[in-house]
């Protein structure tokens, strides 16, 4: 049976957002293997449902967090899931086994450019390196994170068809109709 994925997309202003909405319309053509889960949609008060978020994890193989990065960090109601969910007993901790061995992964936007994301350069860091909380989080569970989705560039000009494009091969990459390669922790 083909792996069953859960996309959790912590965007606050999807309406606005062309690359998350492009990835999105392309991630809904595949209903019977990607589980589209928004959480602000979900909980537009910020109270998150724990067990509803723990049950929608246990019935899928792969986990990917979709997020535009925001201040380098991910959206406050994502890390509110992190906070609420992974919780002691469930995620660690005694009898904490639910996601060990479990596929995690990210799909991120950015408004700069791949060059801004560079040791040194405008941000200072690389993209992977304001990913590693999640590196870790996935680490601490005992969970498996693939290398990571990114389209960078949203407010530098990606045509339409560069989201297009963009989506299909993030699709492809959750179909595994590619490689997509696991971090050593």
């Amino acid at each position: 049976m083909p792996a069953k994925t859960l996309v959790v997309v912590a965007h606050p202003a999807l309406a606005t957002s062309r690359v998350n909405r492009g990835w999105l319309a392309a991630l809904s053509r595949h209903p019977d293997r990607i589980t589209v889960h928004s959480l602000y949609d979900a909980y537009p008060d910020g109270r998150i449902d724990v067990a509803a978020e723990r049950a929608l994890l246990d019935a899928h193989d792969r986990v990917v967090f979709q997020f535009p990065m925001f201040w380098f960090a991910t959206p406050a109601l994502l890390k509110q899931w992190f906070d609420d969910v992974l919780g002691y007993g469930y995620a660690f901790g005694p009898g904490g086994d639910a996601l060990v061995g479990k596929r995690f992964g990210v799909a991120v936007s950015t408004g700069g450019k791949a060059e801004a994301y560079r040791a040194g350069d405008q941000n200072a860091y690389t993209l992977s390196e304001f990913l590693r909380p999640i590196q870790q989080t996935v680490a601490f569970v005992r969970g498996i994170y693939t290398a990571p989705h990114a389209l960078q560039g949203a407010l530098y000009g990606i045509t339409d068809d560069e989201i297009a494009a963009d989506a299909e091969a993030y699709v492809a990459e959750l179909l595994g109709e590619t490689a997509a390669a696991t971090v050593a922790a």
